[in-house]
């Protein structure tokens, strides 16, 4: 059971996916942080996977790697970006770790011979996983976003566990917040109701009767429409909020809901002081964000590009190094694959007009040797360039190849038989089957070398970053690199894993094996993607001179 302080803000979906519910959960929480609030934010994935760390990129996005090593939806990435809240495995619950657990007890005998159901034993696992995030922690709130949509069958326990949650604490402690779509006909420039009022009727049909409406909208809805939607969907006309589309960043949609009174209406519901927002560090990233004085355009290449959210965090991060340098950030999205059969020349007009190179992580062979030829031509071409994870492995193979002397160097994730096995498996993975968590997860410590540019640029002696990966660099080649001129820059000190590399007589050059981008907020940027994107910036002001 709970305790007897924290309140709960439940936010489900309606009409179809893509609607902006996590965006809207993190621009809620920031919002009551801002009043002076403590918040933790739950998301809950109806999917029968126990995590998306299998899942390709093109049917689920980016993973988002917590602090703990828990794989999680990029949702999290939404929340940590947006909010103070620390996020761990517990905050991320889908309905394969539900069922998972509730087998397992069966199986140890538990239930004591008794019939195990989904009520009440799904509901009942489902519900103490979102009261333990309360009990473990001195919240004022705790925010919980059901994935998917009303209706579809796998949300049913989920939203049977909510109802549930009501009934016990009654509304003083719970609050239904519902988001659906009023589209806009483009031939009558009409907006329409009837989908929200399919989708409330059925809501209400599972038992739950929503507080507010977030209503996703191309234009503010007008007061007939919020008091047509209010009539038919049994919802206060205060309460119909406009969750209006924007033209501007993502980061400004907190201050649209500000101006629409959600977080007033929410702070009401639960009769609790409204305290005056403080807001000052996002004032003034999004001023400078509005009014930049320079502009910096970032290669992006990577073997997911056409998938928006395949690298969410990593274009997030660059944007806040951008802003962190009063810069317009312009990402020129590159394909991998489609450079394995460029010429040197057709490589150098690519790139022409760029001030930096960033090649992400991922999995398996495909544009392997596209990202190669690009980290060749930042370090022969001297621009600034940024690897990470298996951009870091790319960047020591291409070393090894054309600087080494090694022309057949590679990675036994892509050749197991290659003379010079530069990137190479954790020893104590090789006899391990199943791909699902096998990998090097969650924050890691890494201490630089003495002398270092990384640690320079962290002005610290050590960090603790998250990792996400099965393969390392090969520690017996670590001489012939540093004799060739790559120094490593970082190391985990528990068996001398290398962590980070870099070229000292390159503008900027360096390889990371962890993920950066995952500990990156708008008003703190990742301090490597802040000089990342200053290099870039003084490298392309003196190539134009």
């Amino acid at each position: 059971m709970s305790d007897k302080k924290t309140k709960y803000i439940f936010v489900s979906g309606g009409v179809c996916s893509s609607l902006g519910k996590g965006i809207s959960v993190a621009s809620l929480g920031m919002l009551l942080e801002g009043h002076g609030y403590s918040i933790s934010i739950i998301k809950m994935d109806p999917y029968l996977n126990i995590d998306p760390g299998t899942m390709s990129p093109f049917q689920h996005g980016e993973v988002y790697v917590t602090e703990d090593g828990a794989e999680t939806d990029l949702d999290l990435g939404y929340y940590e970006r947006f909010t103070h809240s620390q996020l761990s495995r517990k905050n991320s619950v889908s309905t394969g770790q539900i069922y998972h657990t509730v087998i397992q007890r069966e199986r140890r005998g538990d239930y004591l011979g008794r019939t195990v159901q989904v009520i009440p034993h799904i509901t009942n696992e489902i519900k103490k996983r979102i009261y333990d995030v309360s009990n473990n922690n001195d919240l004022d709130f705790v925010l919980v976003e059901i994935g998917g949509t009303v209706g579809d069958i796998e949300s049913i326990p989920f939203l049977e566990s909510i109802r549930q949650i009501r009934q016990e604490l009654g509304r003083s402690r719970v609050m239904n917040v519902h988001l659906t779509l009023v589209p806009t006909i483009a031939v009558a420039g009409e907006q329409k109701t009837k989908p929200t009022q399919h989708s409330v009727k059925e809501l209400m049909q599972l038992g739950i009767i929503p507080d507010i409406l977030l209503a996703r909208v191309q234009r503010p809805l007008d007061d007939d429409m919020k008091s047509k939607i209010a009539l038919f969907c049994n919802v206060s006309e205060r309460n119909v909020i406009s969750a209006e589309d924007i033209t501007g960043s993502i980061y400004e949609i907190p201050y649209m809901f500000s101006r629409n009174e959600f977080d007033v209406i929410t702070l009401e519901h639960f009769n609790l002081p409204i305290r005056e927002i403080q807001l000052q560090k996002w004032d003034n990233f999004i001023k400078t964000l509005r009014n930049p004085k320079h502009k910096v355009r970032i290669a992006v290449v990577g073997k997911y590009i056409q998938l928006q959210d395949a690298y969410r965090s990593i274009y997030e991060a660059l944007l806040h190094g951008a802003v962190a340098n009063e810069s317009e950030l312009e990402i020129i999205k590159i394909d991998s694959e489609e450079l394995e059969n460029c010429g040197n020349r057709s490589i150098n007009e690519i790139f022409a007009d760029v001030d930096g190179i960033l090649v992400p992580g991922g999995f398996g062979n495909r544009g392997i040797e596209g990202k190669v030829l690009t980290i060749q031509h930042a370090r022969t071409s001297g621009i600034p360039f940024f690897g990470i994870c298996l951009g870091m492995q790319c960047a020591v193979i291409e070393f090894a190849r054309n600087v080494c002397g090694m022309a057949q160097a590679n990675s036994t994730e892509f050749d197991h038989n290659t003379p010079y096995p530069v990137i190479s498996l954790l020893e104590e993975q090789e006899i391990v089957a199943e791909k699902g968590g096998t990998m090097r997860l969650g924050a890691y410590h890494c201490e630089f070398v003495s002398g270092s540019k990384i640690g320079e640029i962290y002005c610290k002696e050590s960090v603790m970053e998250r990792h996400r990966h099965r393969f390392e660099f090969t520690s017996k080649y670590r001489k012939i690199f540093e004799d060739n001129g790559m120094k490593i820059g970082g190391l985990y000190p528990r068996n001398n894993l290398v962590e980070t590399v870099e070229i000292p007589d390159h503008p900027w050059f360096i390889g990371v094996q962890y993920h950066p981008e995952f500990k990156s907020k708008p008003i703190n940027p990742h301090p490597l993607f802040r000089d990342f994107i200053r290099a870039a910036i003084e490298t392309g002001r003196k190539q134009k001179q």
